[in-house]
């Protein structure tokens, strides 16, 4: 018997300050704990920031001049910036589905299925967590979860400036390693058509499907409500 599809809610923030997409996160968490949202899926690009998870030394020199967060992922420090796909699941697993490392593995095959749109093959590497283009690094991960919600989540260098990465050993690895898609293949020169493969993949991956699309609202001080992907 096939398992009937969840629905999903995406929200196409566009280009964000990292303080205020972490604030609407934790917002989204606690509505999901508390079953007042669906299953969403938040899309953004960031202004300059590094953000650092548990795992990030104390001594890891950071050495930019950008603004840092201290965050409760896994993982790392790591850049983010113009031209980089960021994707924040708040997902309430399911009976069956409560198991991180299986989660970390599900994000991987959705970018995974993303690079395959372009031919390309992503690779996962043992003991790291991220998608690979040969021994590139295109994609990082890092997630928390509470109550067996999650938040946090990937980013995808599509256009990103790889210099940003330089001051610091992202995901603690060399600067060097990492890569972008635009390297590989030639891109639309917006994140639009990432967007829309990632919530592809991302679907697929995890069983969803997207509800109507819902009349836009924006109440004063809040992000847009955009028209859900199609």
């Amino acid at each position: 018997m096939t398992t009937p599809a969840r629905p999903l809610d995406v929200r196409r923030l566009g280009r964000t300050e990292y303080g205020a997409a972490y604030g609407l996160q934790k917002e989204l968490v606690a509505a999901r704990i508390e079953g007042r949202i669906l299953d969403t899926l938040v899309l953004t690009e960031h202004e300059p920031v590094i953000t650092t998870g548990r795992g990030t030394p104390q001594d890891a020199g950071l050495g930019l001049e950008l603004p840092v967060f201290e965050i409760e992922r896994g993982g790392e420090a790591t850049y983010h910036g113009p031209g980089q796909l960021v994707a924040y699941p708040v997902l309430e697993l399911p009976e069956g589905r409560r198991d991180l490392h299986r989660y970390l593995r599900d994000l991987e095959e959705v970018v995974i299925g993303l690079l395959g749109e372009f031919e390309l093959e992503g690779l996962r590497r043992g003991g790291l967590t991220g998608v690979w283009l040969g021994d590139k690094k295109i994609c990082s991960i890092g997630v928390a979860v509470r109550r067996w919600v999650t938040y946090h989540g990937l980013a995808v260098n599509l256009h990103t400036d790889l210099a940003a990465f330089r001051g610091f050993r992202p995901c603690g690895l060399d600067a060097d390693v990492m890569t972008r898609l635009a390297d590989h293949v030639q891109l639309p020169p917006t994140n639009l058509l990432g967007e829309v493969l990632l919530v592809k993949h991302f679907c697929r991956v995890f069983g969803f499907e997207l509800p109507e699309p819902q009349p836009p609202s924006t109440p004063e001080g809040s992000f847009p409500e955009l028209p859900l992907l199609r």
